[in-house]
């Protein structure tokens, strides 16, 4: 039964996509021969057929996730995603979970998050469903969701059934995925980021095929593109969370190819979020715009492909399947189609004008993004190419943390730089006392806060350096919001509103920055670490901190059993254990972590634990200071992103002639139209 409705799902999603692909192109054709033959373009519908499949796609979804979350709840061992990943000691949250836990399951949960992004696309844009850019843009969304459903009638079947007798139990999820509850977030959020760059990939190109590479596509897809970059980012340090708080090695970040694979996209979408601005206020940028959205899209498929094909070694990986040429191949596909139509559109993108000055926003916007698409090309090369030597040359190479570090640390401490510069310098040219004015104050709280901080005994140059220029950066973007706010206050608008719209958001964001950067300097710099070999009410003093050993006793309950310590650390109590879940035998220590504002104290059962007549734990302490505020970081990127697409309190139509749109070509010539993209494409398009 529940085999039945999930093929019944998956297939009536493939068929709404087919069907509006069918529909799209149908009125694509009409409306290209009615421009050809000088006849009168057709009447708007009154019926919008792709707005309904798109909404039947997201019903046939729902279908299939509904019938694999039930044969989950229900142990139904006849499917055999369930008989390899589901058992009936599974706790129920790990039951719902279980669903992304493995290869095919996380391919339903990516076409459920795709089918609703796009029925929420076709439903934003409702009303401009005649127009071609929209058409075209809904048309290449349904092929992404043909691809991905397909992909679950074929390789990566869902609900395939079970081979031979069928089991009474299950093995039950990985265990370091029945763990923690954030396996219930983080795969969630992530996948809801990669996905999300879908509608700004699909405009993109929908305005390289109709030849409207103006501004507006831009405009249109803002809010999709803000929250595809938040729900990224919020995966990804959720994503480092949950490793800090289940690997039981201390750290949370530790440059694995998966990791990177999320890291790359974002690095990649955040240069595009500080470079559009540049094209919507100069018109500047339309070629490396373009170029950036494509490369973000392909690099969301190279991390499915990274993690689904098998090719990486990774806790974080699924195991080897039949989909890795397939993604492969869709990736070159995406490439290619990118790059050809911006090749085919070159003489249609030059931009009207120049960076006038080095020293204005747009230069420091260029330079900026320079250095994040350097960052990604850094981190990709690190994860991809020991997979090409292991490819032609069959030696296996492997690239740690040393090469990361390398290259990672001056250019995060460059980045910091340029946030604090960037917003405070005009468009176009700025003068050196507008440069005094803006930037006196953020540069002598860094340089206040290099000498505290010397003067308080820190030592290092890598990490005076974060602490200064994040002053620097932080003075710069609270000087902005307080700004905004007094502004806001005198206008009658209240001081909240000093902290939305995109300038005020994106400030928001760059102090949440700001909180990573120091936290990450002060943890990797000063954090310290020990293996401590104790016996019951042995006390030891390690870095400030008492430390006993109460006892160590076996544990045992209905989804795992294992050894635990009890450990006295000032006045709180660890518990720093080795679990084995029930159907998998392999260990897994489970850290205790006790939290703070100034640092962590974090212990492991790294070593091994023995009860009996002789009681002794052998465990690794972690003492790191601030890294608590990584988390609070963050929160505050993804509330930033949210109050950027939050309306600001100014609204004023472009009138900057780069701005303005360049149609379809045969229209221009057979039924011209007025130059400027049809406003109601996007109802914030006369948003500052």
């Amino acid at each position: 039964m529940n085999g039945l409705l999930g093929h019944i799902g998956v297939l009536l999603a493939l068929l709404a996509a087919l069907a509006g692909i069918v529909s799209l192109a149908h009125a694509l054709v009409w409306r290209r021969a009615a421009l050809a033959t000088g006849a009168a373009a057709p009447a708007p519908t009154r019926t919008r057929p792709a707005v309904y499949f798109a909404w039947l796609s997201l019903a046939g979804a729902l279908l299939a996730t509904f019938a694999m979350e039930r044969a989950l709840l229900t142990h139904d061992f006849s499917l055999a995603f369930v008989a390899e990943n589901n058992s009936r000691q599974t706790p129920i949250l790990y039951d719902i979970t279980g669903m992304w836990s493995a290869l095919q399951g996380s391919i339903l949960l990516w076409g459920l998050i795709l089918c609703g992004y796009v029925a929420a696309c076709a439903q934003r844009f409702r009303a401009k469903a005649d127009d071609a850019l929209v058409r075209w843009a809904l048309l290449i969304c349904f092929c992404v969701v043909v691809f991905f459903f397909a992909l679950m009638l074929g390789p990566a079947d869902p609900f395939a059934p079970t081979r031979g007798a069928v089991p009474a139990n299950g093995p039950g999820p990985n265990a370091l995925l029945q763990d923690n509850t954030l396996i219930a977030f983080h795969p969630v959020l992530l996948y809801a980021g990669l996905v999300g760059f879908t509608i700004p990939f699909s405009f993109a190109l929908a305005s390289l095929i109709t030849g409207r590479v103006g501004e507006g596509w831009l405009l249109a897809t803002r809010r999709f593109t803000y929250l595809a970059w938040a729900c990224l980012g919020l995966g990804i340090v959720l994503g480092a969370w949950w490793s800090y708080q289940t690997s039981g090695w201390g750290g949370y970040w530790s440059w694995d190819p998966v990791e990177n694979a999320a890291l790359i996209p974002w690095l990649t979408g955040t240069a595009f979020l500080h470079s559009v601005l540049v094209q919507e206020r100069r018109g500047l940028l339309r070629i490396w715009n373009l170029s950036l959205i494509v490369a973000t899209f392909s690099l969301t498929i190279l991390a499915t492909f990274l993690t689904r094909s098998g090719v990486t070694q990774s806790v974080h990986s699924f195991s080897a399947s039949g989909v890795g040429p397939v993604l492969l191949g869709f990736f070159g596909v995406i490439v290619a189609a990118g790059v050809g139509l911006i090749g085919w559109r070159g003489d249609r993108l030059a931009s009207p004008g120049s960076i006038d000055s080095p020293f204005s926003r747009e230069g420091a916007f260029l330079v900026n993004n320079l250095l994040f698409a350097a960052f990604a090309l850094v981190v990709l090369l690190g994860t991809v190419f020991p997979l090409f030597l292991q490819v032609f040359n069959n030696s296996a190479v492997t690239i740690g943390r040393p090469y990361f570090d390398a290259f990672s640390v001056p250019l995060g401490l460059a980045l910091l730089f340029f946030m604090a510069v960037a917003p405070a310098l005009p468009w176009r040219k700025a003068s050196e006392r507008l440069l005094r004015e803006r930037l006196a104050v953020p540069a002598w709280a860094g340089v206040a806060t290099i000498v505290a901080c010397v003067l308080a005994g820190v030592r290092g140059l890598t990490p005076l350096a974060a602490f200064g220029l994040g002053a620097f950066a932080g003075a710069a973007a609270l000087r902005q919001l307080t700004l905004a706010a007094i502004a806001a206050h005198r206008h009658h608008l209240g001081a909240w509103r000093g902290v939305v719209g995109r300038a005020n958001g994106g400030m928001v964001t760059h102090l949440g920055v700001v909180v990573i950067g120091v936290a990450l300097a002060a943890a990797s710099s000063y954090g310290r670490t020990a293996r401590l070999t104790l016996v019951p009410h042995q006390i030891v003093h390690f870095d400030g901190h008492v430390i006993e050993l109460v006892a160590v006793r076996a544990f045992s309950t209905p989804s795992r059993y294992g050894d635990e310590a009890i450990v006295r650390v000032d006045h709180g109590t660890f518990r720093p254990a080795i679990d084995i879940f029930r159907g998998n035998a392999t260990p897994v220590a489970t850290p205790s972590v006790d939290s703070g504002f100034i640092d962590d104290v974090y212990l492991s059962a790294g070593g091994s634990l023995t009860t009996g007549a002789h009681p002794s734990a052998s465990l690794d302490i972690f003492v790191q200071p601030f890294i608590s505020w990584l988390w609070v970081g963050g929160a505050m990127i993804g509330a930033g992103a949210l109050l950027a697409a939050v309306p600001g309190r100014r609204r004023r139509r472009s009138t900057d002639p780069s701005s303005l749109a360049i149609p379809d070509l045969a229209e221009e010539l057979i039924a011209p139209r007025p130059a400027v993209e049809p406003a109601a494409l996007s109802p914030n398009a006369s948003s500052s």
